[in-house]
């Protein structure tokens, strides 16, 4: 989608994808310090470990202990979340106001974390497979805690950040769907994810990675280049 917005704008720059292993990060953080590179995105599982990296952090990536956008400004590195504007604004499409509501988000990693700042003000549960090691501002039960189900089934908002869900399973059963709350699932795949499709056909309000994506990347777009993004043409790029 970055490729096409610069295109839309005749602009000579590429977006390219760079396959990091924890071990090459920091050479790779490094290597983003060039004249001619803008920045880049940082996704899972570099998105904690690459802050030790950078030379400034935003407030709102300290606060989620988690980067997902780097800006080469002369040099030097500076860190943002771009997640936790996107999530905002996902949250807004579902209707939903944080304060005060009921919210189950799955996973614990960094985008767990963007959601935690996006969400300030809700009662937050987080589902991790290692509980007593997950440190964020809420309560933490694992995936086999019995109350689970219905922490779910009564929520204004159950949130998915985790890589659970692409093909045909669900990371909740379709019985732990909320009643009458909203969905908001971080994947994205062609189609919609199965979660997504499921909570749409019981009349649920549902937002699918695709949406959270563009909201994201268009933050991003803007920080490297100065110029707003051209949405329609980022838009047709993706496969919702």
């Amino acid at each position: 989608m970055h490729n096409a917005a610069f295109a839309a704008l005749d602009m000579d720059w590429t977006y390219e994808l760079l396959d990091v292993s924890r071990d090459a990060l920091k050479a790779a953080v490094g290597g983003l310090r060039a004249e001619d590179v803008a920045g880049a995105n940082v996704t899972i599982p570099h998105k904690q470990a690459v802050m030790d990296q950078l030379d400034v952090l935003a407030p709102e990536a300290v606060r989620a202990r988690a980067v997902n956008t780097i800006l080469n400004e002369e040099g030097r590195l500076a860190g943002f979340n771009t997640d936790i504007a996107a999530i905002r604004t996902a949250v807004d499409n579902v209707g939903l106001d944080p304060a005060g509501a009921n919210a189950v988000v799955l996973g614990v990693g960094g985008a767990a974390r963007a959601a935690a700042v996006a969400m300030e003000g809700s009662h937050v549960t987080f589902v991790s497979r290692h509980p007593d090691d997950a440190d964020l501002p809420g309560k933490v039960i694992a995936w086999d805690d019995p109350l689970l189900p219905r922490l779910t089934r009564s929520a204004d908002l159950i949130l998915n950040a985790t890589p659970l869900g692409r093909r045909d399973e669900m990371p909740i059963r379709p019985a732990a769907l909320p009643r009458d709350g909203a969905v908001i699932d971080l994947v994205y795949v062609t189609g919609g994810t199965p979660l997504v499709r499921k909570a749409r056909s019981l009349g649920l309000r549902a937002v699918d990675g695709w949406e959270v994506l563009l909201a994201q990347g268009s933050l991003s777009f803007l920080m490297w280049t100065g110029r707003s993004a051209p949405l329609d043409a980022m838009r047709e790029t993706l496969q919702p």
